[in-house]
């Protein structure tokens, strides 16, 4: 069974439904999707670059180097503990601080 079962239909004018394409075709989602974010309260932000998804690679790319220096130095006991988790947390809050600037929608105001 379908989980969405209520159908709505309403009308907007050329200029209306102009604007509406043109907001949903910069946030990357679907009408629906749109939609039903404004409907939970949010504003869905405008589709990052390709240049966002390149730098997040790269960080998460960072992440995962500094997870297996951490390893391989927890291994051979010649890790500086404290630093390390300095800088994985620092990484880690980069990647979250970027992807709620870019990515997440925002309340309404």
């Amino acid at each position: 069974m379908r989980k969405r079962n209520v159908h709505i239909q309403f009308w907007l004018n050329r200029k209306e439904a102009e604007a509406l394409d043109k907001k949903v075709r910069r946030s990357g989602l679907s009408r629906e999707a749109y939609l039903r974010h404004l409907i939970d309260g949010v504003v869905p932000q405008d589709a990052p670059s390709p240049d966002y998804f390149s730098m997040m690679r790269e960080l998460h790319g960072v992440a995962n180097n500094l997870n297996q220096i951490a390893q391989k130095a927890h291994t051979l006991n010649v890790m500086d503990v404290q630093r390390y988790d300095t800088c994985a947390r620092q990484v880690e809050a980069a990647i979250k601080k970027i992807t709620e600037a870019v990515v997440l929608p925002r309340p309404m105001e």
